[in-house]
C-alpha cells in the first residue's frame, strides 16, 4: 500500500507556529501518513527584498521540522524549471517516490482561483486535495467535487508577514516562532 503524502507548499519565508499547527492537524486528523513542507524558490514575479534565500529559507523549515515523525522537507522545486507549477511539481515527486500517494494541502482561498492553476483539471482528475478554510471564504465551485475534501482544521490568523513586521519593528516574536527558527533567524539578524 502507498504511503499516503500531504503537501503543503509555501515560500515559508519564515515558517511559523500556524504553518507547524497546520500541517499536525493534517497529519492526526486526516488519513494521511506523512505532510511533506514544498518550500518554493523565488517567485521571479514577487518582490524579492523581503524573501531570504533559498537556502536559509530551507534551513529554516529543517530546523522547524527537525526530527518530528511524519514530517518532511522537500526542496524539489529547486531542481525545475521557473516558474514552478503545482501540477508539474505533483508528477516529479510521483516519478521520484513511486510509493507514495501525493495529496495537496491548501486554503480554501487558493480554490477561488483554481481555474487559473496549470492544468487544473489534471490535478482534480489524478490527485487529492484537502482544503482548510480561510477568513473571508465560504465556499467555492470545487467545494463539492469528488476530489475535494474540505478539512474543519482550526483558522489560524498568522502570516509571514505580520512576522517580519514584528521582527523589523523589534518585537518578541519567540512564541510565533518554532524555537529552533526563533533562534536561527536571531543568530543571523533575518528580517531586522
Amino acid at each position: 500500500m502507498k504511503t499516503r503524502a500531504g503537501l503543503l507548499f509555501g515560500s515559508f519565508n519564515p515558517i511559523h507556529s500556524g504553518h507547524m499547527m497546520l500541517a499536525a492537524y493534517m497529519l492526526q486528523f486526516t488519513d494521511l501518513n506523512e505532510v511533506w513542507f514544498v518550500v518554493s524558490p523565488h517567485n521571479p514575479l514577487k518582490e524579492k527584498n523581503t524573501l531570504l534565500a533559498d537556502y536559509h529559507r530551507l534551513e529554516l523549515v529543517y530546523r522547524a521540522v527537525d526530527d518530528y515523525p511524519g514530517f518532511r522537507v522537500s526542496d524539489i522545486e529547486f531542481r525545475m524549471p521557473k516558474p514552478s507549477y503545482t501540477i508539474d511539481t505533483l508528477v516529479r515527486l510521483g516519478e521520484k517516490h513511486p510509493g507514495h500517494s501525493f495529496t495537496l494541502i491548501c486554503g480554501a482561498d487558493a480554490l477561488q482561483s483554481f481555474r487559473k492553476w496549470k492544468n487544473f483539471t489534471q490535478i482534480l482528475d489524478n490527485y487529492r486535495l484537502l482544503v482548510y478554510p480561510r477568513k473571508n471564504v465560504d465556499s467555492t465551485e470545487f467545494d463539492q467535487h469528488p476530489s475535494v475534501t474540505l478539512v474543519d482544521a482550526p483558522q489560524i490568523e498568522l502570516s509571514s508577514s505580520f512576522i517580519r513586521h514584528g521582527i523589523a519593528t523589534g518585537r518578541d516574536m519567540r512564541f510565533f516562532l518554532p524555537e529552533k527558527v526563533y533562534r536561527y533567524i536571531s543568530e543571523m539578524h533575518f528580517y531586522e
